[in-house]
């Protein structure tokens, strides 16, 4: 009410001051005492460039006035978003875009909403199911809870366990085969991200059963090709509160061949349907829900920092050709704020207090709402830079996690880099950057904008520290002499790091590493 009592008082001073005064001074004829020089003893009479000058005077008191009203206008993420453009044509002959597209999965969310799973099948008249989860989880509850309802609806199914956690190109190949076997009409994934990305990929090939594996893989590993194939239905239950990739058209996995990791990206692939039960989170240990927790961290401040879609290039020469990640815009900053929100007020209480139903379906719930964020904005240099990170461990196995291999959990891999990212992105968009430090606790008030970026890494530093995260790279078996592999592996990652803000060289990306090494 405020904002329009304001509007309201400068468009009638534009109305009286302005416009009134503009058509007085430029009418013909009209006699005013002392037009030029002051007072009474200036020049008198009817003088056609006085009038002019008089009405150029208005038009710029009125211009003023404009922008004051603009500037008490709304100040919400939408509203108050700069890359607003002014309508036109066409934009033929464009190096940047000009649009962007959402695009995300339905979405049903509630306790217990997972026994619907097969009458969703059902509905679709599906008649041969692949259900894919990993080998802990298909001991586990949730995916007890999926067999129940495909056995109560009469859904003919069978199980695929042997998803890897954190996937590679091999795991996702044995997916594949077992699917392109199966002949199935639908899936059904449960699990974490690592369970719903190799799903989506074993849908894509064997819907193109004879596409290469590196056909649709992101450029410059793979060919990048768009997919033009129509997919099987998918329905995603997720059991952890990280990816959001019940929500998104990505499927993330390590190239063995170079240690890197990259990956899928088309809005073809993404769920059919995401099931979001919080009763799953129950489940996840709490350095899994923390783990967890940091990538719907990273996914919300990423997405709200990336370069803004009209200055992302190229500009596609046909729709199917813009990407799944675009670029920040209007819609997916609503979902990141929102998302970060959540994640100040809940992470910690639902890393503390595995019973807290409160906090972990919240952080289910902004698992979601980051995703449907960055699944069409992206995220850029955190993301970017945890690939290599989980590509090349060595020895580094997180606790928790009931795997027989090396690991660096995703959601840990991209919250280390994270104080020195934004430190560096900063100067950017700091008013941006501000806004989340402030989001996350810190005080901003009188910050001042060159600040934004120490202030922010700050403020992640200190919310680490609380949430007991490893003291930097260095505590996860990293030194500086990896530092030039960790570079090489995040070269490749252009479909991420190009929606960085501020362009980055190699010299940077070193900096960066060698700034991550230690965090407190």
């Amino acid at each position: 009410m405020i904002l329009i009592q304001r509007g309201l008082t400068l468009g009638l001073e534009i109305e009286h001051r302005g416009w009134a005064v503009s058509a007085e001074w430029a009418g013909a004829g009209k006699r005013w005492p002392g037009l030029v020089g002051g007072g009474g003893g200036g020049r008198r009479g009817y003088w056609k460039e006085d009038c002019t000058a008089m009405a150029a005077a208005a038009r710029a008191r009125v211009a003023h006035l404009l922008r004051q009203l603009q500037r008490a206008a709304c100040q919400c993420p939408t509203h108050s978003h700069t890359y607003s453009q002014a309508p036109g044509f066409a934009p033929f002959g464009k190096t940047t875009d000009y649009a962007f597209e959402m695009a995300i999965s339905n979405i049903r969310y509630g306790a217990g909403v997972t026994k619907e799973v097969g009458m969703d099948l059902q509905n679709m008249g599906a008649k041969n199911v692949c259900l894919m989860t990993d080998k802990n989880l298909s001991q586990l509850p949730p995916v007890q809870m999926v067999m129940d309802s495909l056995v109560k609806n009469g859904i003919n199914f069978k199980v695929y366990d042997n998803v890897r956690v954190e996937p590679t190109d091999r795991s996702f190949m044995d997916a594949i085969e077992f699917v392109k076997k199966g002949a199935f009409d639908a899936y059904v994934a449960v699990g974490g991200g690592s369970t719903m990305d190799t799903c989506k990929a074993a849908n894509l090939y064997a819907s193109s059963p004879h596409s290469d594996f590196l056909d649709y893989v992101n450029a410059p590993i793979g060919k990048g090709k768009p997919v033009s194939v129509p997919l099987k239905p998918l329905i995603a239950v997720p059991t952890t509160s990280g990816t959001g990739s019940e929500t998104t058209g990505v499927a993330i996995f390590d190239y063995e061949h170079l240690k890197v990791k990259t990956g899928i990206a088309s809005r073809a692939i993404k769920p059919t349907l995401g099931l979001i039960d919080p009763l799953h989170t129950l489940h996840m240990p709490d350095r899994v829900v923390a783990n967890s927790g940091f990538d719907v961290l990273c996914h919300a401040l990423e997405s709200y920092t990336a370069l803004p879609y009209h200055m992302r290039s190229p500009c596609p020469s046909n729709p199917i050709t813009r990407p799944a990640y675009q670029g920040s815009n209007p819609i997916s900053d609503i979902w990141a704020v929102h998302a970060l929100r959540i994640v100040a007020k809940y992470l910690k209480r639902a890393v503390r207090n595995p019973d807290d139903l409160e906090a972990r379906s919240n952080m289910h719930l902004a698992s979601a709402f980051a995703g449907i964020g960055f699944g069409n904005a992206g995220v850029h240099l955190c993301h970017g830079m945890s690939y290599p990170i989980s590509g090349l461990v060595k020895t580094y196995k997180a606790k928790d996690y009931n795997v027989d291999h090396p690991l660096v959990p995703h959601g840990l891999s991209v919250v280390l880099t994270s104080p020195a990212v934004f430190t560096f992105t900063a100067q950017m968009s700091p008013e941006r950057h501000l806004e989340t430090a402030e989001i996350l606790g810190a005080h901003t008030r009188t910050a001042r904008i060159a600040d934004a970026g120490p202030i922010l890494a700050d403020t992640l530093r200190k919310f680490l520290f609380d949430l007991d995260v490893d003291d930097g790279l260095a505590a996860i078996g990293y030194s500086k002499a990896d530092i030039p592999a960790l570079v090489k592996g995040t070269l490749p990652q252009e479909r991420v790091t190009k929606l960085a803000p501020r362009p980055q060289s190699e010299e940077d990306l070193s900096a960066l590493f060698e700034a991550s090494m230690k965090l407190y």
